[in-house]
């Protein structure tokens, strides 16, 4: 083996990118909630970016490594630990056989990844390493760690030292602006409807997990009653169900839905679903879809500088 899990934490398990091309057969996509920590992780390793890591969410575990290893933690921030004396999220970290690595204290955000340079020992699943923990698929035994598990790496030799510079560390504050496109409902809405929903805060409730995330705030109705055909759902659609509070989809959510869309989440802001917990505050901001377009290029020429270099 390669680590053991003294303790497993909340909720830790194995997730890639997530697998692609299946929604049509009713199996949602999965993958890391934070995608972008994902591959900084990765990163930090040399490993390829959208390789499976360990997504540690709220909780963290504590880790006993049994061989020489070099890891990285991107994402939320924890006080790190390793054999009693602080290490960091951003920077490559060499570990030795008999080590301990401690997830203590959250500080901010909700999800971080740790990353481990060589290849996870998990079978691959529709074309994914990542583990659907509502369906009890993919992963590690199609489920998260529990305590004493053992976890098997192909490592690679231990990677030159890396950091993050300073401008690839996100700020996770609690307060958070989500840029939204129209959905395919939104003349469903009226004007007074939508402004309500647009100009309001809302606040993460804590009835959320890697299916979706309910949020207390304003109410947003329908102005008229309409049947809404059931239809595909993707990470970031924002629905409004009879309750008229507003639950916005993610990873391992259903892949169609009949309530109406209000509006969805732009792809370069779907990493900061993953860091939301109960408690954050979100904010609209509603934009085309050709600025949509216009924020992802520039998002993805700013890490490729990085990424790719």
């Amino acid at each position: 083996m390669s680590l053991r899990f003294i303790k497993a934490g909340l909720q830790t398990s194995i997730q890639d990118d997530g697998r692609f091309g299946f929604m049509h057969q009713g199996i949602s996509r999965s993958g890391a909630m934070d995608p972008l920590s994902l591959q900084l992780a990765n990163w930090l390793v040399s490993n390829p970016l959208n390789q499976a890591a360990i997504e540690i969410t709220l909780v963290g575990p504590t880790i006993e490594f049994t061989r020489n290893l070099s890891v990285a933690i991107c994402g939320a921030e924890f006080d790190l630990s390793l054999n009693g004396k602080s290490v960091f999220n951003n920077e490559t970290i060499n570990v030795k056989a008999s080590d301990v690595l401690e997830f203590k204290q959250l500080r901010h955000g909700a999800r971080a990844y740790l990353a481990i340079a060589g290849e996870l020992n998990v079978d691959s699943l529709f074309a994914s390493q990542s583990t659907h923990l509502t369906a009890g698929l993919g992963g590690y035994n199609g489920r998260q760690f529990k305590t004493n598990d053992v976890l098997e790496v192909y490592p690679k030799q231990e990677t030159d030292k890396r950091a993050l510079p300073e401008t690839y560390r996100p700020i996770y504050a609690g307060s958070y602006l989500l840029r939204c496109c129209n959905g395919i409902e939104t003349d469903c809405f009226d004007r007074e409807s939508l402004d309500s929903f647009y100009h309001s805060r809302y606040k993460v409730s804590k009835d959320l997990n890697r299916m979706g995330l309910r949020l207390e705030g304003n109410l947003v109705f329908l102005n008229t009653a309409k049947d809404i055909v059931s239809s595909g759902l993707i990470q970031g659609s924002i629905q409004i169900p009879p309750s008229g509070l507003p639950i916005i989809s993610s990873v391992d959510g259903q892949t169609i839905g009949g309530y109406p869309r209000v509006a969805n989440v732009i792809s370069s802001d779907l990493n900061i679903l993953g860091q939301l917990k109960p408690g954050d505050k979100i904010a609209w901001s509603l934009v085309s879809r050709a600025k949509a377009w216009q924020h992802l290029q520039q998002k993805q020429r700013f890490l490729n500088k990085l990424l790719l270099s």
